[in-house]
């Protein structure tokens, strides 16, 4: 097939949405296809262009990838009207690359979202050619805005929301990566929305267990018997991460024990801010590691902390838990019960699951981990990583669901975080960085 991807993140990012476009990109033209990817240059999660990079129009091949960069506004500090204005310019640079491929025919179009926008592009080659064009959901951003109030403009939400329903309704499909995002999609329509469930995946070649031993500790300093709390990932406004910090306040004083927060993100300023007024020697900030050595990483930690707050439940899902599985590790999760992420961790022995913003029990969980005492709740996170997050088969079976639908067929069940060995299906970028 010829395809098109359109995307504001793309590889080389390390972590998000960019990772996983990037794979699948690859994982398309391995497979023989033809595929082009209009996208922006590597920013994130720094907010900043790569070093490489220049902010301009750019074409390379990458993995056999045709990759139209495109320039955008990059702001330093993130708000939302900043966010809007970051990613309009995108949309707007991108003609560039558009224009001439309304020329062109394609056998599908996939629009990754968030931006949620990006069908504006993509739509009219659907009208000018009939081409199947499939609108990715990483996260519901449009929903995170209103709930985690990055935007509090009620009119500006209304004409987001109403814009979102109205592209929503013209896609020839849209794929999310959980259940509970699919049901929050659904109750935007009292129409059923022809949806397909393409979640994230596991690199077993890249992501594997790795011994205590062979980990990064030593690099890091940390002995033999000494404690890691370890959290890994986008550093922005939905995880809440201030409570870290308070914890290891709280801590300070336990010999032994360490908090290391690796990543980038809107919020990194504030919390290194608040570890100074703290005066936390207990705490460090790190940047993101290579992909190569994210098993080492992930190795070293004794607690995986998997972070955010109420108003985010079901809008994103932490890409983060699938490493964490991959390599054996134990993910102290804060989920609500009824929310995707609570009933996969809880139904599958997947981990730890602390109610969302609750610092007391949260502190209480770290004790009990550390401890061991809840070691058997983590019983499933191995075998269930190798069971449903096999990246071949997530691609592959994505690639026939495409197909599928250029020939009007029904699409196969695929295979996802949300099925157990009964075949029960369950109510997880990406992260939008806020």
């Amino acid at each position: 097939m010829k395809l098109l991807i359109y995307g504001i993140n793309y590889a080389p990012e390390l972590t998000g949405i960019g990772k996983y476009t990037g794979e699948m990109a690859k994982h398309f033209a391995k497979q023989g296809h033809q595929v082009e990817v209009i996208t922006a240059p590597p920013y994130y999660p720094q907010w900043k262009v790569k070093k490489g990079y220049a902010n301009t129009w750019k074409k390379e091949t990458i993995d056999d990838v045709t990759v139209l960069r495109c320039p955008l506004y990059v702001p330093r500090k993130i708000n939302g009207v900043k966010r809007i204005l970051h990613e309009v310019s995108f949309l707007l640079s991108s003609l560039w690359y558009w224009i001439p491929r309304y020329f062109l025919s394609y056998d599908a179009i996939i629009c990754v979202s968030p931006p949620f926008h990006l069908g504006f592009m993509a739509l009219p080659h659907k009208w000018f050619w009939g081409t199947t064009v499939i609108n990715h959901i990483q996260d519901l951003q449009v929903d995170a805005a209103r709930d985690l109030k990055i935007i509090e403009s009620k009119w500006l939400l209304s004409v987001l929301e109403r814009s979102e329903k109205w592209l929503l309704k013209r896609f020839t499909r849209v794929s999310t990566i959980s259940k509970g995002m699919e049901a929050k999609l659904q109750e935007k329509f009292s129409d059923p929305l022809e949806t397909i469930m393409f979640p994230n995946w596991v690199d077993s070649k890249m992501i594997y267990p790795v011994s205590k031993e062979d980990s990064m500790r030593e690099e890091w300093g940390i002995l033999p018997a000494d404690k890691l709390v370890l959290y890994s990932g986008n550093l922005g406004k939905k995880q809440g991460l201030e409570v870290v910090l308070h914890i290891a306040n709280n801590l300070r004083d336990r010999k032994g024990l360490h908090f290391i927060i690796v990543g980038e993100g809107v919020s990194k300023e504030t919390l290194m801010e608040l570890k100074e007024s703290l005066d936390l020697t207990n705490v460090r900030f790190l940047p993101l590691q290579p992909l190569d050595r994210l098993s080492e990483m992930l190795a070293s930690a004794d607690v995986h902390l998997v972070l955010q707050k109420k108003a985010a439940a079901d809008l994103v899902m932490p890409s983060k838990l699938t490493n964490i599985l991959a390599v054996g590790g134990h993910a102290l999760v804060t989920a609500d019960a009824g929310t995707t992420l609570h009933d996969v961790v809880s139904e599958n022995d997947l981990g730890t699951l602390v109610p969302a913003e609750n610092q007391a029990l949260l502190q209480d969980k770290i004790d009990a981990i550390l401890t061991g005492d809840l070691d058997g709740n983590i019983a499933g996170a191995t075998a269930f990583a190798a069971d449903h997050l096999d990246k071949q088969a997530i691609l592959s079976t994505f690639l026939t669901n495409i197909s599928d639908v250029n020939n009007g067929q029904q699409q196969p069940d695929t295979p996802t975080i949300h099925q157990v060995t009964t075949a029960k299906v369950l109510s997880p970028s990406t992260e939008m960085d806020a």
